[in-house]
């Protein structure tokens, strides 16, 4: 299996470096996930131009056709810098839901508005009370005279403060769990946005009575659903490598230059030992990202193979974030200084679709299928 970018992957991941380490660094971060929107609209253009906003996308539905090892080159630079843009939110999990589950009608309706940046999705499916992975959801779809409706609540829904479409999930009077296209602003929609710890957006949305419109042929979605989960999982994977990548070489380079004792910290030996561990939880976390990844674009879009990719991210990501901000000592937790804030990101990520726990639990409750090996 060929873990390494061709030519065009590693052109495309250039040019999204390229463009955000132009856009942010610490201070642009700052003032963009301080804003009313949450991030810089002139940052989406660029991404609208480069096509990433259609990355997955068939090209008659107005995007790239590009596959899951593009979306880990991209994800992983946003990672990098910790763009604020709603790119997994807004735009590859609700649109691939679309482009999966869609009729022709509705992704070419759709899928080119969102491509070219006009149109902001977001996928309403979490709610309050239930743990990763719901089997089922409270929220139900009523149907009237051919015509649905849907009421109950989803949190959190990421980004779903400022998307103008949802994909909402539903109960279906038949059985089976239905994909709903929602008017963000149509009548019995009410939404109460919030900002996340990692300084991103999202929305509690209440939906009562809301006139609905059936995904596709209206039927039972759940495999889609699960699909979208791996798709997800894998993408928050590579988001997460690039942000530990990051962290490290930060913490590398403030061992080299702070000095203690008229030293630089990187001479104590301790501290070499802990940043090479990091280093360990780093490429144990890529190994797996890419595992995840290479999954995918074998066509293989497996529950268990994603929990393994988060269960090692979500422990390398604990560690990493956790030692950068001891290695940096008081001025790691300053709000002035990046390291804090990629690991408010990386915890961020731990806890989005599953925690640690939560796939630990996946991959023990499926021990007893696998094959024991004995001693003769």
């Amino acid at each position: 299996m060929q873990f390494e970018l061709d030519d065009e992957q590693k052109l495309l991941r250039d040019t999204v470096r390229e463009v955000l380490n132009r856009s942010y660094d610490n201070e642009k971060r700052k003032a963009a996930v301080e804003s009313e929107r949450g991030w810089t609209e002139s940052v989406w253009k660029q991404f609208a131009e480069l096509g990433l906003l259609g990355l997955s996308f068939a090209e008659e539905d107005g995007g790239m056709g590009a596959g899951p090892v593009e979306t880990f080159a991209v994800m992983t630079e946003i990672g990098r810098r910790l763009a604020p843009e709603p790119l997994l939110d807004g735009v590859l999990i609700p649109g691939g839901l679309i482009s999966e589950v869609g009729s022709a009608e509705q992704r070419q309706r759709i899928l080119p508005s969102v491509a070219e940046g006009q149109t902001l999705l977001a996928f309403a499916h979490t709610e309050p009370g239930r743990r990763w992975p719901a089997a089922e959801v409270s929220t139900t779809a009523t149907e009237s005279g051919g015509s649905f409706t849907v009421s109950g609540t989803k949190n959190p829904v990421l980004h779903g403060n400022s998307a103008n479409h949802l994909v909402v999930s539903a109960a279906l009077p038949s059985g089976g769990v239905g994909l709903f296209l929602v008017d963000a602003d149509a009548d019995g929609v009410a939404r109460t946005p919030y900002r996340t710890h990692d300084g991103l957006r999202g929305a509690s949305i209440v939906f009562t009575d809301a006139a609905a419109e059936p995904l596709g042929d209206g039927g039972d979605a759940t495999a889609a659903i699960v699909a979208s989960n791996v798709r997800a999982q894998a993408a928050l994977a590579a988001e997460a490598l690039g942000a530990m990548e990051e962290s490290l070489r930060l913490t590398t380079e403030y061992l080299k230059q702070r000095k203690q004792f008229g030293v630089p910290l990187s001479k104590f030996q301790a501290l070499t030992f802990r940043a090479a561990d990091m280093y360990v939880q780093l490429e144990l976390a890529r190994s797996m990202a890419l595992y995840a990844t290479m999954s995918l674009a074998d066509g293989t879009a497996d529950p268990v193979v994603a929990s393994r990719a988060k269960l090692q991210i979500g422990r390398s990501a604990r560690q990493i974030g956790q030692e950068s901000i001891q290695l940096h000592g008081g001025i790691g937790v300053t709000d002035e200084y990046p390291v804090g804030h990629y690991f408010s990101r990386l915890t961020a990520i731990e806890h989005t679709l599953g925690g640690v726990d939560d796939h630990l639990r996946v991959i023990t409750g499926v021990v007893k299928d696998h094959e024991m090996l004995g001693v003769s």
